[in-house]
């Protein structure tokens, strides 16, 4: 890839962030780093693979999953461009925490643990975008995994109803469809919905197509314990 074209790309990427595109184009001159390319449905990496390099997409996203005690595969993200993948993982055990799997046809661009140690001596403001972005990641997998802990499908759904942000009226935006939204619970479609219908006969939400107007939020809230 054009190294003109890379820094393009890299200049949205969080990691990046306050970096002109001639400032990214010195680090990329300076240091190693690494562009693969993956086809739809490849692994991009195991579970309890080694995680050794800062790994950023810079085309299509991924997705990544884990089993449950049960043997049911959950969902636990989708990742676009131009963000890192497990970048929370690099340092410490350094081991990738699930199954990362290229929802699209995916392009990669990578640098080792030791070529971004270096990197971090040199530049201040890649080193506090990196802290930033894994206090970030390490927040989200914090509330991931309260979340997974609730035993209830309609209290799962009541959590993250009330994590999602809210209008002035009310309303939640869904940016997923139903069936992705069951992906997510690591449940069949017909029990998402089902779980949803309880909620609004309950009187705590009303269905809105791609949107859910909160009726009463304290029943949500008594629902999430």
């Amino acid at each position: 890839m054009n190294i003109d074209v890379l820094a393009s790309e890299l200049v949205e990427s969080p990691v990046f962030r306050g970096l002109s595109k001639s400032e990214i184009i010195a680090v990329l001159e300076k240091y190693p780093y690494k562009i693969k390319s993956y086809k739809k449905s490849d692994f991009i990496a195991f579970r309890e693979d080694k995680c050794n390099s800062l790994i950023i997409i810079l085309e299509g996203n991924v997705k990544g999953e884990m089993m449950d005690p049960s043997g049911k595969l959950i969902k636990i993200e989708d990742i676009y461009a131009p963000f890192p993948i497990a970048s929370a993982f690099i340092f410490g055990k350094n081991k990738f925490p699930v199954d990362v799997i290229a929802n699209t046809d995916v392009k990669t661009f990578s640098i080792t643990k030791e070529v971004l140690v270096e990197i971090f001596q040199e530049n201040k403001v890649l080193l506090v975008n990196y802290l930033n972005q894994i206090s970030n990641r390490s927040q989200f997998l914090a509330q991931k995994l309260m979340f997974l802990t609730f035993n209830n499908l309609k209290t799962k759904i009541a959590n993250y109803i009330l994590q999602q942000p809210v209008s002035e009226t009310n309303i939640v935006e869904l940016n997923k469809t139903q069936e992705e939204m069951a992906q997510l619970f690591g449940v069949t479609r017909p029990s998402f919905a089902r779980s949803l219908k309880e909620l609004e006969s309950d009187g705590a939400i009303k269905l809105k197509r791609k949107k859910i107007e909160i009726i009463n939020r304290a029943k949500l809230i008594s629902l999430k314990g």
